[in-house]
């Protein structure tokens, strides 16, 4: 019994409680928010999958909150390794989730999506390249700029060539940038890269993307696309309709009449949306704040770990936090694409949940390694 409370003891001196407290709290809302929007589903699955990804986070924040970020990095070999080959594991085995691309695999009944698994290894990997080169090299260079992007360019196109998933691939995208910038990248390179982007982006437009993904990215913009919204617009339609209908306090929770409509999406892509028809304005602004603050939490414990690998996990953890939140209110309040991007902590998904409780414990683990005095960001 000592031990066990020794052990207790030891963990809430070195976790970031703040941290746990923030994602257990989103996770647990996320969990009551589901059971709502799969009640016309007569089933409990969704949820018991949910409160068990809970507990395997929660076990896999301690984990890292005891790993020290340097080991994982010094094994950036072994991680990249680890990323092409579960990458390329579906091409023979990906099956198709609820949008369309390719990116599950699926064992026995459980569904796991590689690229939620892969972008914690990715920004580790990325953040010690980048380290590498802001200590060791100019990361100004054009040789240095040159690595980074061949880096980013790899990872990308082994996503959309092994899962067609744009919409996880445009979250690497995000974490790239974001990494880049708060390591110090001089802004005429990326004026540069934003310009050989749109150079480019015609070619990608024509041969690299379908019909059906071109009309995904365009349909908020152009109505014509989808003008009777029966079609590709459809769930982002029902959700402006739900988001609208709620109002400042929301008609209750369980009693929303689009919400407990049987139809796909709901607990995934489109939760925001039940969240506003249910539970109002209210809880939707609270939602977005709760994980603001979790991402600026994330910002916090970087600029005060004092050194630059630790510091570019935590800017790469909060810009996923930040981008995926923004991008997932957007889809359902028809102003941003339906890309097939979760809402962090709340949406339903295994995968999705123990890979971000596994990243904040990473974040954690760097609250409390001791800060080098030659690395002073805060």
């Amino acid at each position: 019994m000592k031990k066990v409370t020794s052990l207790a003891r030891d963990f809430f001196t070195r976790a970031d409680i703040l941290l746990l407290v923030l994602c257990t709290v989103c996770t647990v809302f996320g969990i009551v928010v589901i059971s709502s929007a799969t009640l016309s589903m007569d089933t409990l699955k969704n949820v018991y999958v949910q409160i068990l990804s809970l507990f395997v986070g929660l076990g896999l924040f301690v984990l890292f909150t005891y790993i020290d970020i340097d080991t994982l990095g010094d094994n950036w070999v072994m991680l990249t390794v680890f990323n092409v080959v579960f990458l390329l594991i579906l091409i023979p085995l990906g099956v198709s989730g609820d949008s369309g691309n390719n990116g599950w695999l699926r064992f026995f009944g459980i569904g796991i999506q590689p690229t939620e698994v892969v972008k914690i290894a990715y920004i580790i990997v990325m953040a010690k390249h980048i380290s590498y080169l802001k200590t060791k090299r100019d990361l100004n260079a054009f040789s240095s700029v040159a690595q980074l992007a061949a880096h980013f360019v790899a990872i990308f196109g082994l996503i959309l060539v092994t899962s067609k998933d744009l919409g996880s691939a445009s979250v690497f995208f995000i974490i790239f940038l974001v990494m880049l910038f708060a390591a110090g990248l001089k802004v005429y390179w990326f004026i540069i890269g934003f310009a050989g982007i749109a150079a480019v982006a015609p070619f990608v437009w024509d041969h690299f993307l379908s019909d059906y993904q071109r009309n995904r990215l365009l349909v908020p913009y152009v109505p014509s696309i989808d003008p009777d919204n029966s079609g590709i617009n459809w769930q982002a339609n029902l959700s402006k309709i739900s988001l609208a209908s709620g109002q400042i306090t929301g008609r209750g929770l369980y009693n929303g009449p689009q919400s407990q409509s049987p139809r796909a999406g709901k607990h995934t892509d489109f939760i925001f949306g039940v969240i506003g028809e249910e539970l109002g304005m209210i809880a939707c602004v609270l939602v977005i704040v709760l994980l603001v603050v979790i991402a600026i939490r994330c910002i916090q414990v970087g600029l005060r770990s004092g050194t630059p690998l630790s510091m570019l996990v935590c800017f790469g953890v909060a810009g996923t936090i930040l981008f995926q939140t923004f991008e997932n209110a957007g889809m359902c309040m028809g102003i941003t694409p339906v890309i097939g991007i979760t809402l962090p902590f709340i949406s339903y998904g295994g995968s999705s949940i123990v890979s971000l409780f596994a990243a904040m414990g990473i974040v954690s683990g760097i609250k409390y390694k001791r800060k080098p005095t030659r690395y002073a960001y805060y």
